[in-house]
C-alpha cells in the first residue's frame, strides 16, 4: 500500500496541539484542511485514549470556513442538516449526501477530461450547431462578393493580395463609367 493510500495519522496531544506523524512536526487546522484539498485522507486521534477525532475537526475546519464568510452550505442545507439529527431520516441523509458528493466528484471529473481534449469547445452542448449556423452566416454574408464563389464561405487562398488588387481595379473602373 502507497503513502498516499493510507491515511496521514494526526495525533492530538493532551495540550490539544496537533502532530503529524509523517512528518514528526506540529500542524494546524489549515494545514489539514491543505492535506485533504490535496486528495489526501486523514485520521486524527486523541494520543491518550486512542479516540477517533476526525469528524470533530473536520466538522471545525468547516465551521471555520463557514464564519468567514467562505460560505459553500446555503442555509436550507444547514437546517436540513440540524432536522436531521432529530428525525427518523436520520438514516438516510448520510447516505444521500454521500452519494450527491460521489457524483459531484464524477462530474467534476468529467469536466477536467472534457477540458483535456484537443478543442474543450467542442464538448459544450449544441457547439456543432453553433458551428453550422456561423457557417451559413458567413456565406449568406459573402454570397456575391467578387472572388468569392458562391460554394465557399472563405476567399479563394494563396493568391489574395492579387485578388484585391483586380477586385479594387473592377470598382475603381465601375465607379469611373457611373460618373460619367
Amino acid at each position: 500500500m502507497s503513502q498516499d493510500a493510507k491515511p496521514l495519522l494526526i495525533k492530538r496531544y493532551a495540550s490539544r496541539r496537533l502532530y503529524n506523524t509523517e512528518t514528526s512536526d506540529y500542524v494546524t487546522l489549515e494545514d489539514i484542511a491543505g492535506f485533504i484539498r490535496d486528495g489526501r485522507e486523514v485520521q486524527i486521534v486523541d494520543l491518550k485514549s486512542g479516540d477517533d477525532l476526525t469528524r470533530q475537526y473536520l466538522l471545525q475546519i468547516v465551521a471555520e470556513h463557514e464564519s468567514r464568510g467562505e460560505s459553500v452550505l446555503p442555509i436550507e442545507v444547514l437546517t436540513d442538516l440540524v432536522r436531521s439529527y432529530t428525525t427518523q431520516a436520520q438514516s438516510v441523509v448520510p447516505q444521500f449526501l454521500a452519494m450527491s458528493f460521489e457524483m459531484l466528484r464524477e462530474g467534476q471529473s468529467k469536466i477536467v477530461e472534457n477540458m483535456a481534449r484537443a478543442n474543450p469547445m467542442a464538448a459544450m452542448p449544441g457547439f456543432e450547431e453553433m458551428q453550422r449556423q456561423q457557417q451559413a452566416f458567413m456565406k449568406t454574408m459573402m454570397t456575391g462578393w467578387p472572388g468569392v464563389k458562391d460554394s465557399d464561405t472563405k476567399p479563394s487562398g494563396g493568391d489574395d493580395l492579387d485578388d484585391i488588387k483586380k477586385q479594387l481595379a473592377e470598382l475603381q473602373d465601375k465607379l469611373s463609367k457611373l460618373n460619367k
